[in-house]
């Protein structure tokens, strides 16, 4: 497969993340791949939820290898991690659900094993401005891309791409805070996943050179349904093996804004790399 379009080069954009939790279980869950440009360079991050990172024992990134230049279809590379909490730089409002980790080191150590790994970032830039989010309708189309129940293409180590709707405004903040809602089936294991806003230019030629797209945010929790007729958000959770749920999920998933994600990256920038 020719890697030739936003869609196929969105593929290659996550990272899964498997944990071992304190309590012995096992879990999953999705992060990506953004870089930043600053003052002094670029530097590209992996970025997920506080909570997928949080109260893990052990944690592996799971990658794609690269082959002259290339996606190595099936070749894995799974970089362990001991202390899986403390590798991780987290968003200075402990109430903001984003971790961050530089990738450049995970790099070095992959190339120490001749591994190259193969990917595509999101670039920064595409967090759309104050302008650039009035310019959303209230009802937009979303594309995510994740790893929701655990599930994955595991023979050619390919996420699950999923498409919904914007349920609020991306120009109000949900409930005061940076973050807002999608109509869209969110599953545990989709924690984590980056949120793009796709629009395609009528007036244009079909394509990707008539369709813009923007990083909107990262996946945080869905809303349950419980016995008790309340509707409540809750973090996605990992995907353990055997866990029910025994709320129902009302396909309702909570955004953090994309402008956090460059908070968080800006504070990373200024203790480390400043």
């Amino acid at each position: 497969m020719e890697i030739d379009s936003i869609a196929k080069r969105l593929l290659f954009c996550t990272v899964r993340v498997d944990s071992e939790l304190e309590d012995g279980s096992a879990g999953s869950g999705t992060a990506f791949i953004i870089t930043h440009s600053h003052a002094n360079g670029t530097t590209p991050f992996i970025v997920t939820n506080r909570h997928l990172v949080e109260g893990v024992r052990r944690g592996g990134l799971v990658f794609t290898q690269a082959r002259d230049g290339k996606p190595a279809f099936g070749e894995r590379f799974q970089l362990n991690i001991d202390d899986f909490t403390a590798a991780w730089f987290f968003h200075s409002d402990p109430e903001v659900d984003l971790a961050i980790v530089p990738l450049r080191p995970l790099e070095r150590a992959a190339r120490e094993l001749g591994i190259e790994l193969y990917y595509h970032a999101i670039d920064s830039a595409s967090i759309p401005d104050a302008a650039a989010t009035r310019g959303f309708d209230a009802l937009e189309e979303v594309l995510f891309v994740g790893y929701p129940s655990g599930m994955w293409d595991v023979v050619n180590l390919m996420p699950i791409l999923r498409r919904g709707t914007t349920a609020t405004p991306l120009e109000l903040n949900f409930e005061g805070q940076k973050q807002f809602l999608i109509d869209a089936a969110v599953y545990p294991g989709s924690s984590g996943s980056p949120v793009f806003v796709v629009r395609d230019d009528p007036l244009r030629p079909r394509g990707d050179g008539a369709r813009s797209i923007w990083f909107a945010g990262v996946v945080a929790a869905v809303f349950f349904h419980e016995e008790t007729n309340q509707i409540i958000p809750g973090p996605v959770p990992a995907y353990n093996t055997g866990q029910s749920v025994a709320s129902e999920m009302i396909d309702l998933g909570l955004v953090v804004k994309s402008e956090s994600v460059r908070e968080v990256i800006d504070a990373f920038v200024q203790r480390w790399l400043s």
